[in-house]
């Protein structure tokens, strides 16, 4: 089941988590231990940041043999997408209203 927003928000709000999440998305699936090394932060605080990014939908798991590799998923941002286009098509409307006034008073 896909997270809130406000869960998603909260989920990416933390800096290292927002950053291993942008890392995968750009460079592809990794191992804990090449993101441990990029993150600069202990294997345990890595490990526990993937396993919020996997509850929040965020990031598959693929074990193979003693390591285990992560891969973003973006389809996992879903519900904040969602989310920004309602806002973007009030905007908008707001905006046009806006124009439509200025025009009016300028007449």
């Amino acid at each position: 089941m896909p997270l809130a927003p406000d869960d998603l928000f909260k989920t990416l709000a933390d800096p290292t988590r927002r950053a291993i999440f942008e890392h995968l998305v750009r460079e592809g699936e990794q191992t804990v231990r090449a993101l441990t090394d990029r993150a600069g932060v202990s294997q345990p605080a890595v490990s526990k940041h993937l396993g919020v990014l996997k509850v929040a939908g965020l990031v598959l798991d693929r074990p193979d043999g003693r390591s285990v590799y992560y891969k973003a998923k973006p389809r996992g941002l879903a519900p904040l997408i969602d989310w920004m286009s309602l806002y973007g098509a009030f905007w908008r409307d707001r905006f046009d209203r806006l124009e439509t006034l200025l025009k009016r008073m300028d007449q």
